[in-house]
Formats: C-alpha cells, sequence, structure tokens
C-alpha cells in the first residue's frame, strides 16, 4: 500500500497506528548525495512537523540542510563516522545505537570510518514540538504512555515484538514502527518480545 496524503490523514485520525517496513518510501536526500527511507512525515508535505526515517551513507558526504528543524541521528549499522557539525570539534559516532543531536540548519559534513552506514533520524520542527530519543534492548514489557500533547515512536530495529491492549494485540517484525498518539480511551500500550528499539517521545509546545 502507498503512503500518499490519504495515508497521512489516517495517522492523524487514528491513536495507534502500526506502520510496516514494506509501505516506508525510499528517496534521494535533498541535496542528492545520499538515500534515505522515510518512516513517517507529518503533516504529509514540505513543511512537515516531524519526519522519521532511515539514512543510507555510502561516501562522505555534507548532510542536506533543514532550517528550523532540531535533529537526532543514531547509528543503527556500520562502523561508524565523524561528523563535523558547525565550528563544534570533530565527533566520532562508532558506537551501535549511539546518538547525537544537532540544529538543522548547522553545515555537517559526514566522514566515513570504514565503510557505509545506516542511521536512524529524528527530525521536529522547533517552533511546533521538541523530542528524546533513546537506543534500548527490548527485553520484558516496554509501557508507553502517550498523554496530552505527547506522541511515542517505537521502532523495532531487530527481532519480533507484540503490542498488546485489552481488545487487541498486533505483531511487529524487524523495521516495523509503531505510532501512538493520545487518546483519553486507550492511553497506554503494552510492547512486549525480543529485540532492539528506538524509542522516540514528541511532545508539542
Amino acid at each position: 500500500a502507498g503512503r500518499g496524503a490519504d495515508a497521512g490523514a489516517r495517522i492523524l485520525a487514528m491513536s495507534v497506528t502500526l506502520l510496516r517496513r514494506a509501505d516506508y518510501r525510499r528517496m534521494r536526500w535533498k541535496n542528492g548525495l545520499g538515500w534515505t527511507t522515510e518512516i513517517l512525515r507529518q503533516p504529509d508535505h514540505d513543511g512537515f512537523d516531524l519526519r522519521l526515517s532511515v539514512a543510507e551513507i555510502e561516501s562522505d558526504a555534507p548532510f542536506s540542510p533543514f532550517a528550523g528543524l532540531d535533529r537526532s541521528l543514531l547509528l543503527l549499522e556500520g562502523n561508524g563516522m565523524e561528523l563535523r557539525i558547525g565550528d563544534a570539534p570533530p565527533q566520532l559516532v562508532n558506537t551501535r545505537g549511539q546518538i547525537v543531536r544537532f540544529a538543522g540548519e548547522t553545515p555537517v559534513e559526514a566522514r566515513l570510518l570504514d565503510g557505509p552506514t545506516r542511521d536512524f533520524n529524528v527530525m521536529t520542527r522547533r517552533a511546533a514540538c521538541t523530542h528524546q530519543a533513546w537506543y534500548r534492548p527490548l527485553v520484558g514489557p516496554v509501557v508507553l504512555d502517550a498523554g496530552p500533547g505527547v506522541e511515542w515512536i517505537a521502532h523495532l530495529v531487530s527481532g519480533r515484538a507484540r503490542r498488546q491492549h485489552v481488545e487487541d494485540a498486533q505483531e511487529l517484525a524487524g523495521g516495523d514502527t509503531l505510532h501512538l498518539r493520545h487518546d483519553p480511551a486507550r492511553p497506554r500500550v503494552v510492547l512486549s518480545g525480543g529485540g532492539e528499539l528506538v524509542l522516540v517521545r514528541i511532545e508539542a509546545r
């Protein structure tokens, strides 16, 4: 199934949405120097407030600029890279799950250490919301509670998981993503299984 404007409207209307890996959109970077697989864009146009993606970095390259956005990058695969973020000293990103935060308008240059990498990316519009991201093993249940103005993203990097609620359940495979929005009738979701997760908490300003 495609993920055009209709899919975006469904995401906004539902409290819990399971995004399947097969439905993501692979596209060139804005500057044309790499590839990214887009998981979620909300709203579904260029002026988004939230975007989740997995970037493929195959050679040394500058990152595309995104003015007004805050970004988090998490290393998923590969031996890592050295990032030059603005005028700051070079930063090594060479540990799986390592997180780097930076402003989207700041110039960033990536130099690969030893081969290509895959990296999870979170972007949020600074004027609209804030975000925090974590990389953690999925061992036992994880409880996600979306209060008013809060959304949760659970991206299953590897393994298998089950989203359980009183009246229903959903199975997640590696690469699938769960998007939880506030619903007074269903504020809490329990995710269980085994594998690795990227968790993102988004809060409206």
